[in-house]
């Protein structure tokens, strides 16, 4: 096991981990810019290293820095979080060549499912069935065919990274030029890659993801499967375990399915398999995060399992414990991420300081954040604040928890989405897990 393990991220993420890590004896550095040096992460860690100013390809993203601080520090293996550097395999293989295990999967691994063409090129060789669309189109008339054959309405989608970024829905063909153009300069910010590829658009439909872990020794489980239809922008706002729009028959073949992709590509470690789900119950591939999940807990809630302890562990070569049939399903867990927005002008950042802060109890409650009361949110960063988590019985008794605890939940001095959470928990189609991923699009639930 490591003696030593850097976070190379910052907010809930970094909190998490180093609560991991301390409960595992492990010792911990942080890394963080100027701008966060009063973040929570920076005083639980036992070491705290500044690593640039606010900017995050000053400091979040400067491998160079965070290489720098963990050969200083000591530090055996790095923990990426989500986001950020997460799914770099340029990182993930410094670190290999600095003596740092990267605790996640292989490099190899990353460009092989960060590159969603040859993602789903991989996928349909595997048997995995995938979206029909195009290969990658880096010329507009090559595109303007291909979108004649796949058939309007259709997405277009950057070939590299996540996040919602570089995706655009196009309903007619004179439409369609134009939102080229802005998805692969959007892509081309964002992951100095512009390449597009073109995707049929499926609606009504269901975004079902399943949780993998796998080890190094060739072990591959699935721990459930998430429900994370309720989208704002391409972002997941609402997330629950078990997903309420599969039966026990739909559930044993999306596992069969994720599991022949998780082994197609050698997968180790913790990572997710992303499906859309049409009105017939068909499950279609959409990639795969080579990488812990925002929403993780949820999985965490209804298996028992530590996802973040049992990344360390696999990453130390530790092999996992349990077959296939030795993980259960208990219960039903929901996650609402609140973040620091207004959603009355349209969605609207806030920052500033937080003046009162009261965080929710009781049993099968669980709050992730990396917020305080005095805590000053900065205005760099991603605007998720925190993670309201509950866990209960049944969906129906999670959601009448989930109202209780949004309810509960107070923070003043910022803005932020807790109406908006709270409408939607109200709300009927909800209530009946009938929604689909055009959920908050089609309603105003505010």
């Amino acid at each position: 096991m490591f003696g030593k393990v850097l976070i190379a991220n910052r907010g809930e993420v970094a909190v998490r981990v180093i609560r991991a890590c301390r409960e595992m004896g492990v010792s911990t550095v942080a890394v963080y810019s100027e701008a966060d040096s009063e973040a929570l992460h920076v005083h639980l860690a036992d070491e705290s290293i500044c690593i640039g100013p606010p900017p995050v390809t000053d400091s979040y993203l400067n491998m160079t820095s965070i290489l720098s601080a963990a050969v200083c520090s000591g530090a055996e293996a790095i923990h990426p979080g989500y986001g950020l550097l997460s799914e770099n395999s340029k990182f993930a293989s410094l670190c290999t060549t600095c003596g740092i295990a990267f605790i996640g999967p292989p490099p190899d691994v990353i460009d092989a499912m960060g590159d969603k063409d040859n993602a789903r090129k991989t996928m349909s060789k595997a048997d995995v069935p995938v979206v029909p669309g195009s290969n990658v189109i880096n010329d507009i008339n090559k595109a303007k065919v291909a979108a004649e054959r796949i058939g309007f309405p259709l997405l277009i989608k950057a070939k590299a990274g996540g996040g919602g970024r570089g995706i655009r829905q196009v309903e007619k063909p004179e439409d369609f030029k134009n939102a080229c153009e802005t998805a692969s300069a959007e892509a081309m910010a964002a992951f100095s890659d512009g390449g597009l590829y073109l995707e049929k658009l499926i609606s009504p439909a269901r975004h079902i993801e399943v949780q993998i872990m796998a080890d190094k020794h060739g072990n591959v489980l699935c721990l459930g499967e998430r429900e994370c239809s309720l989208q704002r922008r391409n972002q997941k706002v609402l997330e629950e375990s078990p997903s309420p729009a599969i039966n026990e028959e739909q559930r044993e073949r999306l596992y069969h399915i994720a599991s022949r992709a998780a082994r197609a590509v050698g997968y180790q470690n913790a990572g997710t398999i992303e499906f859309l789900m049409d009105e017939n119950g068909h499950f279609y591939f959409m990639e795969m995060n080579t990488r812990l999940q925002v929403e993780h807990p949820v999985t965490e809630m209804v298996t028992g399992i530590d996802i973040v302890k049992w990344q360390i562990r696999v990453a130390a070569g530790h092999r996992l414990p349990w077959k296939q049939k030795d993980i259960s399903i208990n219960g039903h867990a929901m996650e609402c991420r609140i973040n620091a927005e207004n959603p009355h002008e349209n969605y609207r950042p806030s920052c500033g300081k937080i003046t009162l802060l009261h965080v929710p109890g009781g049993p099968g409650v669980r709050f992730d954040s990396a917020i305080y009361q005095g805590y000053t949110v900065p205005p760099f960063y991603d605007s998720m604040i925190g993670k309201l988590i509950v866990h209960a019985n049944t969906r129906e008794e999670a959601i009448r928890k989930m109202h209780s605890a949004l309810s509960e939940l107070v923070i003043e001095g910022i803005e932020h989405n807790l109406e908006l959470q709270l409408a939607i928990t109200r709300d009927d189609e909800f209530l009946l897990g009938k929604y689909d991923t055009s959920f908050l699009t089609r309603k105003k639930v505010l």
